[in-house]
């Protein structure tokens, strides 16, 4: 079900914390590795990157945006640390980058790779799970997925 809903969206909206202790959004085009990293490009003087560097704590929203109110939604919140990436850490989440985005071109020179490591995700899907239904699973060494807890809102 995770990886059915990842694959779903191609964009996501990434949470970070400012040095002030604010919360700040960006919206960014992501792909994600086997083991539920998700990677993203952005420039390193971008407010999120700056606060990414002081305070690595962030989450990540995937949803598709075209979901229609008062039908099955579905998505998946990620929980977890970001990183800016270099070296041989950079160039494997560029291929992981480039096999989703055929259009992807390596000369953005002024980008870099950012990585999100996830503890925990958050998962929703109305139509396998019911409606308001949260299920909290934790992400283990390699994308090992364990369930925590089922939240039920009705």
């Amino acid at each position: 079900m995770t990886r059915r809903l990842l694959e779903q969206s191609k964009l996501c909206a990434i949470a970070t914390v400012s040095p002030g202790e604010r919360a700040q959004v960006n919206t960014a085009y992501f792909a994600w590795s086997p083991a539920f990293e998700l990677v993203w490009l952005s420039a390193p003087e971008a407010r999120h990157s700056r606060n990414i560097r002081a305070n690595p704590s962030a989450a990540v929203a995937v949803y598709r945006s075209t979901q229609t109110w008062g039908r099955a939604d579905h998505g998946v919140q990620l929980f977890g640390t970001a990183r800016e990436l270099r070296g041989r850490a950079a160039r494997a989440a560029e291929r992981v980058y480039a096999d989703r985005f055929s259009a992807y071109s390596s000369d953005l020179d002024a980008y870099r790779f950012y990585r999100l490591r996830p503890r925990r995700l958050k998962l929703f899907d109305e139509h396998a799970l019911g409606g308001a239904t949260f299920v909290t699973v934790a992400v283990g060494v390699g994308g090992r997925l364990r369930w925590m807890r089922t939240e039920t809102y009705v």
